[in-house]
This record gives structure tokens, sequence and C-alpha cells, in this order.
């Protein structure tokens, strides 16, 4: 019973800790890395997609990502749509791929980016809380029910 409820836990904060380290991937921080345009989503045949499924993401150098599109047609959908995820991003159209310079970072964005991920890791860490008062619960709940004993819960 115990193991059981321990296991479930584990699980749960594991993945607060992962999505936690997949929103500060998407953070830009002055180099170029894929995981910028994971959020990005391109309207396809009618269908919100992710562009890293309908194009090809390279890093040439750390300050430019280029953006090469399977269907030649999605180029402009792909301009449109990284420009409206407001990024800071402006990408320049060449006729068939996308060249995304990255800009350097500005004292007043590091503090923005720092004031953002401060505010990330405070939802990680409540929701980490969260889920360890759910686990407490579940084992008063369960000694309450007379299916563990004190010594069980204590430990």
């Amino acid at each position: 019973m115990i193991e059981d409820i321990k296991k479930e836990i584990q699980k749960r904060m594991e993945g607060a800790i992962n999505h936690f380290q997949e929103e500060l991937k998407a953070l830009r921080t002055g180099r170029a890395t894929p995981a910028i345009l994971e959020s990005v989503k391109v309207p396809y045949y009618g269908t919100p997609t992710p562009v890293n499924q309908v194009a090809n993401i390279m890093v040439p150098d750390p300050t430019l990502l280029i953006v090469q599109p399977w269907d030649p047609s999605l180029l402009l959908e792909i301009e449109k749509a990284i420009r409206k995820a407001d990024l800071g991003l402006n990408p320049i159209n060449d006729g068939k791929t996308l060249k995304i310079p990255i800009p350097p970072l500005t004292e007043e964005r590091r503090r923005e980016l720092s004031k953002k991920a401060k505010e990330m890791s405070e939802a990680a860490k409540n929701a980490i809380r969260n889920i360890r008062r759910d686990g407490n619960e579940q084992v008063k709940k369960a000694e309450k029910d007379k299916k563990i004993s004190e010594d069980e819960r204590d430990k």
C-alpha cells in the first residue's frame, strides 16, 4: 500500500520536474537552439502542428537558426507563426528557408528572463509541494481506514 503511494508520488514529482526542464529549454537565452521553436504551432491541414514536425531546424552557428519546411507552401505560415509567438525573433524569408538571427541579450531582457525563470521555478516548487501534500493525505487516509499501521505511516 505505502509502496504504491510512494511510486505514484515519485512519478508525479518526476513529471513536474521534467515539465520545468522543458519550460527552461524554451527560454531564449541568446544562443540558437531548436528548443526555442518548440512552442510555435503552425496550421497544417487545419491542425496546429509544432514547427519541428513540419520542418527541419538547423543551427549552423550559435546566433542563427535555419528552418527549412518539408512542404515549401508552409514557409509563409511558419514565418507568421514565429512572429506571432512573441519570442522576439524576426525570421528572414529567402523563398526556400527561414533564417532566424538570434539577437544578443540586452540587460533588460536578461532581467526579464531571470524573472520568468524564477516564476517557473516557483510554479514547479508549488507543484512538488502539492504532490507531497496529496501523498501525505493518502497515507493518513490509509491509516484512518486501518489499511496501514502507525509505524508504516511514520516510515
